[in-house]
């Protein structure tokens, strides 16, 4: 019965990435292969997902579109994402993503670049920009997880990351369980605000739950916590502007506990708080947070950006 629900989840596997094929390009950076989309000239803006999804969803939001309008954007997917490798060979904590995603914006000759990081993307966003701050023009961290803190969805969302046992349920269950639990969830990742309807029609769920990317899901999830801690030390050594933005209602990570109290803890960043908005903040208002990226990026769009509280410490 488990060979045959694992061979049914691979044609399954095979089947959605016909139905969805890779968008953008590759290049192989190490012995990984990395797939990213570019379009647009002008300032470089770097946007990386969050735990679960792909750089499609930066263009399902519209904000890779907006962006693309005055700026040469790049979105990966991070390795194990989409249709990027990640091999088992090396932990993919944020740091070692930070430094695979240094050398392609090399290879690809994009300099002084704004990082945009989503959700579990901050964190590689963040060790991206100290990476190599000379080449980091700004960071935007959209509903970022900044700091640990005890969480019941890593001890419940990880099993899939464990030898022998990950591999069974990934191949024969899991695949089954996310598509009947997607729905939920991504009500839980918009609440209070409502699921978009071009994500609601357009995400691709067959592709998020193949064996490959559940296995890096499930990873980042157990990687969460001390990603989060190994990164609170180095805060301090930002030296590039930062804007914090995330919704007042999200309720996949704690307003307060994690942004509020990033911006506490960094001298001169600038927090925007989006009230009644939850963790999607960038399929909910793409104007918006556009406006934020290009300000940051020095092309502002002011009457965008009017209406979003700020709180700024100063530098």
């Amino acid at each position: 019965m488990l060979g045959g629900a694992a061979l049914i989840n691979l044609a399954l596997a095979r089947r959605a990435e016909r139905r969805h094929p890779p968008e953008g390009k590759f290049l192989t950076i190490d012995g990984v292969r990395l797939h990213y989309i570019e379009r647009g000239t002008g300032p470089v803006v770097v946007l990386l997902h969050g735990n679960g999804t792909m750089a499609r969803d930066f263009v399902l939001s519209g904000l890779f579109d907006l962006l693309a309008k005055d700026h040469r954007v790049i979105a990966f997917d991070r390795p194990g994402f989409g249709f990027s490798e990640r091999p088992r060979w090396r932990i993919w904590s944020a740091e070692a993503q930070a430094e695979l995603l240094h050398r392609a914006l090399i290879n690809l000759d994009a300099r002084r670049v704004v990082i945009v990081g989503h959700s579990w993307g901050t964190l590689v966003a963040i060790a991206l920009g100290l990476r190599d701050q000379t080449n980091a023009a700004g960071l935007v961290l959209l509903s970022g997880y900044y700091f640990p803190t005890a969480r019941v969805d890593v001890a419940l969302m990880s099993w899939s990351a464990l030898p022998i046992l990950g591999d069974i349920l990934r191949y024969t269950l899991s695949p089954f369980l996310g598509r009947l639990m997607a729905p939920m969830i991504h009500r839980k990742l918009f609440a209070p605000s409502a699921v978009t309807s071009r994500f609601a029609r357009e995400f691709p769920v067959e592709l998020a739950v193949r064996p490959s990317q559940i296995r890096a899901s499930a990873a980042e999830t157990a990687l969460m916590i001390p990603a989060a801690a190994s990164m609170v030390p180095r805060y301090p050594e930002l030296s590039m502007p930062v804007t914090i933005m995330a919704g007042e209602g999200d309720r996949i990570v704690d307003f307060n506990r994690q942004s509020g109290r990033l911006n506490a803890e960094l001298e001169g960043s600038t927090l925007r708080k989006m009230p009644g908005v939850g963790h999607m903040i960038h399929h909910t208002d793409p104007d918006r947070v556009a406006a934020i990226i290009r300000d940051i990026a020095g092309k502002p769009l002011a009457h965008v950006a009017d209406g979003i509280p700020e709180q700024r410490r100063p530098a």
